[in-house]
């Protein structure tokens, strides 16, 4: 050993995380470790699910692309690569109406870094395919710290630039891009999607379906929080949700909208105010109001929506189906 140096070694995943079902999925699902896999992909991540069933298997985690709303097939293997594997993970891709493959294994063969190389080459842009190495180092004695090391990678594609915003475009990036600022430096929120010039703001609840949802209206100068929740669900958790709607409007200290449009199928409830986005002396105020609504909604709603009874709720594949529409790795130690 070189004197006054560590010895870094490459240590076996498996001493971290002896099983991918109850060790190395339910790990990766948090939103902290997510965000790590998504910051070396170049994708926001949102988690959708762990353990979704396809037929006799089950795929292993299914996020969204927060950025594109593309669903992201993540399948699992802390071994070296082999033909189940990769056949378990376009099966997925298929059934799940997925175009974005996500293989992360302990060890890559050649053949297999080399079939999603090929399949990146001969497939649209709209379908893409990562290979990720889980590599755990440790210096010495130290804490072992985790690498996504991805191996294989789509090909950047030339598109032509896309068409100039409108004004009320920018001004909404310009806001949720501050909003997001200060959403993250409240600490509350371990991992928020990239903005985007578009009237709402999307963070999750952690369940597929059901969201927190920001809107800013710059034709009616106003701007909102509401709980979104889709049309595949909605008969199954509003009800549950009214309620207890007496306690929830009193921990959120207001009275809110409940579903102010019956004839849509996709439900909201909703809390909203004045706001003339134009009027940018104004934005400390609105942006303080927006994050105080939505650490409140997300504390009082996220609780209540991991008790709501689902049993009614549509086949998980059948819900997918129809609601369908580079960067290096990095270390981080593990605690």
């Amino acid at each position: 050993m070189i004197e006054g140096f560590g010895k870094l070694k490459l240590l076996d995943v498996r001493d971290k995380w002896p099983n991918e079902a109850t060790d190395f999925n339910p790990w990766l699902a948090k939103d902290e470790n997510l965000s790590e896999l998504g910051s070396a992909l170049g994708i926001d991540l949102e988690f959708e699910d762990t353990e979704v069933p396809i037929g006799p298997y089950s795929a292993d985690i299914l996020a969204k692309d927060a950025g594109t709303g593309r669903y992201v097939v993540i399948e699992n293997q802390l071994g070296k690569t082999d033909h189940d594997h990769l056949g378990k993970s376009l099966t997925y891709a298929s059934i799940l109406n997925a175009t974005v493959v996500v293989w992360i294994a302990g060890d890559f063969t050649e053949e297999h870094k080399k079939t999603l190389d090929w399949l990146n080459d001969v497939t649209s842009e709209e379908v893409t395919f990562f290979g990720v190495r889980l590599e755990l180092w440790q210096i010495d004695n130290s804490k072992p710290a985790f690498r996504f090391n991805i191996i294989s990678r789509p090909v950047g594609i030339i598109k032509p630039p896309p068409p100039p915003e409108s004004d009320a475009k920018k001004l909404q990036l310009e806001f949720w891009t501050e909003l997001r600022k200060r959403l993250l430096e409240s600490k509350e929120f371990p991992s928020l999607q990239t903005p985007r010039p578009q009237y709402w703001y999307d963070v999750s609840l952690g369940r597929a379906g059901i969201n927190i949802s920001n809107t800013a209206n710059t034709f009616d100068n106003k701007i909102g929080i509401r709980v979104y929740i889709s049309n595949k669900i909605a008969n199954v958790v509003l009800p549950q949700l009214m309620n207890d709607q007496k306690k929830i409007e009193e921990e959120i200290g207001q009275e809110l909208h409940w579903n102010p449009y019956p004839e849509k199928r996709d439900k909201i409830i909703s809390l909203l105010r004045d706001a003339d986005l134009k009027k940018k002396e104004n934005w400390d105020e609105y942006i303080n109001w927006l994050v105080d609504k939505n650490i409140k909604f997300r504390s009082v709603f996220s609780k209540r929506i991991k008790q709501l009874d689902f049993s009614q709720k549509l086949d998980n594949t059948d819900e997918i189906e129809d609601e369908a529409e580079g960067h290096e790795g990095t270390i981080v130690r593990c605690a």
